[in-house]
């Protein structure tokens, strides 16, 4: 007899059954290694998650709608990934996920004020707040600027044609930490 036809508990546990010699014991299976490495890998999500756990517990209505959207999103991208070639790791990926809705969020609020719907952008501002609790330190305008430079002292950068080998390495040093749309703009004016 196989080992796939036996059941799964006799064969990890070592069990000798239906001539099945010497079957590996259960601490041998590395899923305590595995468990370590994905939750190291998954903080920024599993941060989340907690904050949710936190906010249920306390009833915090609108923070729980904040923090289920932001994972509902990072899940649809999860789902979108699947067939891809290249899977960025799961903080790059969270983080980008919640950039998009950070600057959702952004344009939002100024629509509502244009539109005198106070309530509603002061709605988007507290979802705002929540996103932004997850997302690292954004630079300030001065370090920006600095990082700019650099960069197109480094690649020796003269014309706005330079502009998306600029952006691509400012993109792959510092996107986390940047609104990009914000970043093109000061990219542009250096460069003109």
């Amino acid at each position: 007899m196989c080992a796939k036809s036996l059941p799964l508990v006799a064969v990890m546990h070592g069990v000798k059954a239906a001539g099945v010699q010497n079957a590996p014991p259960l601490a041998s299976f590395p899923s305590q290694t595995l468990q370590t490495t994905e939750k190291l890998e998954n903080m920024i999500r599993d941060s989340i998650k907690s904050a949710q756990v936190a906010a249920m517990k306390a009833g915090d209505k609108p923070r729980v709608a904040a923090l289920r959207l932001m994972l509902a999103k990072v899940k649809d991208r999860d789902i979108e990934l699947r067939t891809a070639k290249e899977v960025p790791d799961d903080d790059t990926l969270v983080i980008e996920v919640l950039q998009k809705l950070a600057k959702q969020r952004r344009e939002s609020i100024e629509l509502f004020e244009q539109g005198g719907r106070a309530e509603r952008a002061a709605e988007e501002r507290a979802e705002l707040a929540v996103i932004e609790e997850f997302l690292p330190a954004q630079m300030s305008d001065a370090d920006t600027q600095a990082a700019i430079g650099a960069i197109v002292a480094e690649t020796g950068a003269s014309s706005i044609k330079d502009m998306g080998r600029v952006m691509g390495e400012l993109k792959a040093r510092h996107g986390s930490e940047l609104d990009m749309s914000k970043a093109s703009a000061l990219v542009k004016a250096v460069l003109s």
